[in-house]
């Protein structure tokens, strides 16, 4: 990925939680236009990275750059000006279940621009129809499928036409097919609208058929990061038994209360 230019850098990101450390030292970096996976198990980091990557949590060492800007030292104005710049999908796609489909997803709009009413009304069709949820305005969450209400997050997500989209495990709970839909829109997209992606999951199948690169982590590091083929063809036993979803390998499943407080004094 010569010549490309980063677009996130975390630089030795470090984060404890009481006596628990949580993210120990990880460092990254994502490139604009691609879709950036970080995988790994329950428990391994996954979701309090993707917090500090975008502003959420603040490191106790180490610092992130999101799209030039060094997070720590912003105001709260500038770090405003970022967000407008991201769109955040959620594991559960957080939508309001008092707001329609329509107000939903215009809600970035209303709330950060000055755009008339029609005008909002226009980009929000538009953001449904690449979602594949055209006419679906006028519904409310409780008349959506789970696999519907995720897509509505996306259109959400990208309402603001960001630069850069994180996803916080976007195939969770959702039927192989349904799953399916979603890892397509999210490659689909990336490609229309020239985003960058960063998709938090544990997915395999989803991993190896949107990523770029990709980055395993386990126990907040960051055991290995590459292509695919790359992460497919690790000679690394913990990588090769989480793909796998062995029982027996390096990385441990606990039965017992004891076993696991003591893994985590370690």
């Amino acid at each position: 990925m010569e010549n490309k230019e980063i677009v996130i850098r975390s630089e030795n990101v470090s984060r404890k939680f009481g006596d628990r450390s949580i993210l120990n030292g990880i460092s990254l970096e994502v490139y604009r236009g691609e879709t950036f996976v970080i995988m790994g198990g329950s428990g391994c980091g996954k979701s309090t990275l993707l917090r500090h990557l975008i502003g959420a949590l603040k490191p106790d060492s180490g610092k992130v750059y999101l799209l030039g800007k060094e997070l720590s030292g912003l105001s709260e104005g500038e770090m405003d000006m970022i967000k407008k710049k991201i769109g955040m999908c959620y594991q559960s796609a957080a939508l309001f279940d008092s707001m329609t489909v329509g107000d939903n997803v215009s809600l970035p709009l209303r709330e950060h621009t000055k755009l008339d009413k029609s005008v909002i009304d226009i980009v929000v069709k538009m953001k449904l129809e690449l979602v594949g949820l055209r006419g679906f305005e006028d519904l409310m969450p409780s008349q959506l499928s789970g696999g519907m209400r995720k897509r509505v997050g996306l259109a959400r997500a990208i309402v603001m036409d960001p630069e850069i989209i994180f996803y916080d495990e976007p195939t969770a709970g959702l039927d192989p097919i349904v799953a399916g839909v979603i890892d397509k829109l999210i490659l689909d997209l990336s490609k229309k609208l020239s985003i960058t992606s960063v998709v938090v999951t544990h997915d395999m199948k989803s991993v190896f058929s949107i990523a770029d690169r990709v980055a395993m982590l386990y126990e907040g590091k960051v055991l290995e990061v590459g292509s695919p083929d790359e992460i497919k063809n690790s000679s690394n036993p913990m990588i090769r038994q989480f793909i796998a979803g062995s029982p027996d390998g390096p990385i441990k499943f606990f039965q017992q209360k004891d076993d696991y407080l003591e893994h985590l004094i370690k």
